[in-house]
């Protein structure tokens, strides 16, 4: 991706390849990997700032969380999905 970024940034023909590159299917679904394991992350971190500050700590409220984590997940890479294709 980062190859992809410093290519189109380049000149407009490397702008074009890029463009037509990231339309084929294959790339859309790498796109949408990569972008669904940065979102998971990123709620997986949000879940850990909160139980520094002391909430859900106990073994049922790290479950719940765990719960709430993975619903919020994959709302949120279905948001993704629909946003690339």
């Amino acid at each position: 991706m980062l190859y992809a970024l410093s290519k189109s940034l380049g000149s407009e023909e490397g702008y074009a390849e890029v463009k037509a590159c990231l339309t084929s299917p294959l790339a859309k679904f790498v796109a949408w990997g990569l972008l669904s394991a940065l979102l998971y992350h990123l709620v997986a971190g949000v879940r850990h700032l909160i139980m520094d500050a002391g909430i859900g700590e106990t073994l049922e409220g790290g479950r719940l969380g765990s719960k709430i984590i993975i619903a919020i997940s994959v709302v949120l890479i279905v948001l993704a999905g629909v946003w690339i294709w």
